[in-house]
């Protein structure tokens, strides 16, 4: 039975209301400098932990600096990482994944040891160590948490490209000589697009989940914006009435985008395994 996945989607509700939801933080993160006339770093000239109003909407910091600024452009950060992430480890799942299903035997084996290797590394320990010895930055934290990332999606495509190299397709381009790049590329990843981008949308999801966490504890760069850091900084003055409009609303933007991200994935789960799927009801059923 042929599935239209993407249509599936479609009619989704879950799969709707997880793409409003990341639509509006992307809205947020690209529009930042439209919304907000301030700079996340900048010191205005209303005083510290000033309560909500029009000129400063989440109020402002023990800093003076503009809470709702920040929030923009902490979205920013965690979408970069959060995409460059997913591009980043897909690419590297589909290299490894493709080509040891493709070319088997030693190659084979011995991708799938590193695999294994990989995935019993603590994620956390890794990073921290790094950080201890190299400046941390956004391109260092995609590069990690792809680095870290690739394995589980490099074992699901090396799954996939084993079923999809024996179809007939396939096995006629193998036939007539074609190689590897041209089989993976030219017709293994379009038969595997929607599950390349469900392992995309699971591997920016943790990697925003990733970001948050490890700017909370302070490994991150103290010249770029981030919802964790704004979180560190707000759990300090948790004591005066300021968390209401400097922690809740981080916190909130934070569960929106993985919320967001999780509908998402698994409204795409659900169209790919029909099991999953909900009921559809038209008209002049009984």
């Amino acid at each position: 039975m042929h599935i239209n996945v993407w249509h599936e989607m479609a009619e989704s509700k879950v799969g709707k209301a997880g793409l409003l939801l990341i639509g509006l933080v992307v809205f947020l993160a690209l529009f930042a400098p439209v919304l907000s006339p301030y700079s996340p770093r900048e010191n205005t000239d209303t005083p510290a932990f000033s309560r909500p109003s029009e000129d400063h909407w989440l109020g402002t910091n023990d800093a003076r600096q503009d809470i709702w600024t920040q929030l923009l452009y902490g979205a920013r950060t965690s979408l970069s990482v959060g995409f460059g992430v997913a591009l980043l480890s897909a690419l590297i799942s589909v290299l490894v994944g493709g080509t040891a299903a493709i070319f088997g035997g030693l190659y084979d084996r011995f991708w799938m040891r590193i695999v294994d290797a990989t995935m019993a590394i603590p994620d956390v320990i890794v990073i921290i160590l790094v950080a201890a010895y190299l400046r941390p930055n956004v391109l260092l934290m995609i590069l990690l948490l792809s680095a870290l990332s690739w394995p589980g999606g490099a074992r699901v495509i090396r799954a996939q490209t084993l079923t999809l190299k024996e179809r007939m397709h396939i096995s006629a381009a193998r036939t007539f000589g074609a190689g590897w790049s041209h089989l993976l590329f030219r017709h293994i990843i379009p038969d595997l697009g929607p599950i390349l981008v469900a392992i995309m949308i699971q591997d920016a999801r943790r990697a925003v989940f990733m970001e948050a966490g490890l700017s909370f504890l302070g490994i991150s760069d103290p010249s770029v914006m981030s919802w964790g850091k704004m979180m560190q900084y707000a759990r300090v003055f948790t004591y005066l009435e300021v968390w209401k409009w400097w922690l809740l609303p981080t916190g909130l933007a934070l569960s929106t985008t993985l919320i967001g991200l999780s509908f998402t994935g698994y409204s795409l789960e659900a169209a790919l395994d029909p099991r999953l799927q909900e009921p559809h009801h038209h008209e002049g059923d009984i």
